[in-house]
């Protein structure tokens, strides 16, 4: 093979990954993203490595396939497979546009820099600790820009041209509710695009080449690939047209020389090359039996710190009842609810990179990122906003397309009787207290009847029975009161089962004989 026919192949994998990742976060229909994110997420580093360490099984063994073609060939998944790569190419591709005498220029090795974000991101890792995880992994920060900034607005053209072909009587697109706006997720996702935007736009693969520690540690591994884009000194003509199209910054021309560990084997200077100069050549210096790549399984020592602050997302969906005094119970929740399928909320901030992936394909769009809910350490980590939305009772997505483990696949039975959280009632807040009225939308919305309306000064009050709770939030999300809710779910710290719900027996019998005569 041609070694210029690299580029196209390695330009064709990156743009069929990326309009995967495209499809998983944007789809709004929700038919393609079960069908897509595995064969996408499945060679995806992070979420395959954290996954790995949570079920160990052969099917999330994607970090070790791309861990293997590093030490053969070098960074490929850093050009052809993280999205985030992908990105900043075409952000660079958009600044050509502006400047088409644009060119690279050999780049400082911060190496000291990209290795102390690594160490501290690894050190942080395997104590259990995802936060550096969570706001500079790849594929979990293009998950949030995604999600939080290009969601809203592809969800926004949506209902523009839905609107307009409804006046023609055009039906075959349809609105899409946006239920909750995550003020730290748009921010922090923002940010990232910023930080990102700039580095590519100046100096094409900076971010990866200095912040990301995916990119370090891949950069380390090949170090010692066994096969290596190299300058053959004898036939080099010193043009420095290798130098001027290396998005990495990586070729010193001065000295023909390439620094493996930061180039991406993106290919451009095979293309550029009029002398075969550069050349793709088994590394003479590796000696692959003699190394040994220590991966243990980490233990999750993790602990939840308690806050009480937290962002409401905003909801548009209008409640039958308005209330018209104010709540004046403060909602004291102790725990926050973390997803159907978590186990735990140790177990899921010990496993969530924060991708948002089950955020963009949550159909009731409760899940929304956590600002200080579990803490510091899980930041941006999806929780159960209750304001926002509730869990629909046979809902199962978020197991099912989870990259990490975070949340394991559950079945809708087994759903059914896992208790993310218990009720509260705040007697006090409810406006059959506070205003002499009847309600009941709490019970109404309740799927197991953990909420039963009983009988109170000639109206009707919740009483709870939590052991058929199961924590879905519908009862919260339906209750009317502000600003103080009546009706909150606090988070188990570990998920538990509830019980059945018990038949509800017809109280009269019919007598077919005396209703029915014909």
């Amino acid at each position: 093979m041609n070694l210029s026919q690299l580029k196209k192949i390695r330009i064709t994998i990156s743009l069929l990954f990326f309009t995967a990742t495209i499809i998983i976060f944007l789809d709004i229909s929700g038919i393609l993203q079960n069908s897509v994110s595995p064969y996408l997420v499945y060679l995806q580093f992070t979420p395959s490595l954290v996954k790995f360490l949570t079920i160990f099984s052969i099917g999330t063994t994607g970090f070790a396939i791309i861990t293997l073609l590093t030490f053969l060939f070098g960074r490929v998944y850093c050009s052809s497979v993280c999205p985030l790569g992908t990105l900043q190419d075409i952000i660079y591709r958009i600044s050509k546009l502006f400047d088409k005498k644009k060119y690279f220029r050999i780049i400082k090795n911060f190496k000291w820099i990209r290795y102390s974000i690594l160490f501290v991101t690894m050190i942080s890792f395997l104590a259990g600790n995802l936060i550096f995880l969570n706001i500079l992994d790849p594929f979990s920060n293009t998950g949030k820009i995604f999600t939080n900034i290009f969601r809203p607005l592809y969800i926004l053209l949506n209902n523009l041209i839905s609107f307009s072909l409804e006046k023609l009587n055009i039906y075959f697109m349809y609105p899409i509710e946006i239920k909750g706006i995550s003020l730290i997720g748009i921010l922090f996702s923002l940010f990232v695009l910023l930080v990102v935007g700039i580095m590519s736009y100046k100096k094409g693969r900076l971010f990866c080449n200095s912040i990301c520690p995916v990119g370090t540690l891949l950069g380390i591994f090949s170090k010692l690939s066994l096969y290596k884009i190299s300058i053959d000194k004898n036939n080099c003509k010193s043009c420095n047209l290798c130098e001027r199209v290396c998005k990495s910054g990586c070729i010193d021309k001065k000295i023909k020389q390439i620094d493996f560990e930061r180039c991406v084997n993106c290919y451009n200077c095979f293309t550029v090359c009029p002398s075969e100069g550069i050349v793709y050549e088994r590394s003479i210096h590796n000696s692959l039996a003699n190394k040994k790549v220590d991966v243990k399984k980490r233990e999750f020592i993790s602990k939840t710190f308690i806050y009480l602050a937290g962002l409401s997302g905003l909801s548009f969906t209008q409640l039958k009842i308005i209330p018209k005094k104010e709540s004046t119970v403060p909602v004291l929740r102790i725990n926050p609810v973390s997803p159907p399928g978590s186990l735990s909320i140790p177990n899921f901030t010990g496993s969530c990179t924060a991708c948002h992936l089950c955020v963009s394909a949550c159909p009731s769009q409760v899940l929304q990122p956590a600002l200080w809910e579990y803490g510091w350490i899980g930041i941006l980590q999806p929780r159960m906003d209750y304001n926002t939305s509730f869990c629909n009772f046979e809902c199962v997505i978020c197991g099912d397309i989870c990259p990490n483990g975070a949340i394991l696949p559950i079945t809708q039975e087994k759903k059914k009787l896992t208790q993310l959280g218990k009720v509260t009632f705040v007697k006090e807040n409810c406006i059959v207290e506070t205003e002499k009225t009847e309600c009941g939308a709490c019970s109404e919305h309740c799927p197991t009847k953990a909420v039963k309306m009983v009988p109170y000064k000639n109206l009707h009050l919740p009483e709870i029975k939590n052991e058929y709770c199961v924590g879905c939030g519908a009862c919260e999300f339906a209750c009317p009161t502000k600003p103080y809710k009546a009706i909150y779910v606090d988070g188990n710290p570990v998920h538990l089962e509830s019980k059945r719900p018990p038949e509800e027996k017809i109280e009269k019998e019919i007598n077919l004989k005396v209703d029915f005569p014909f």
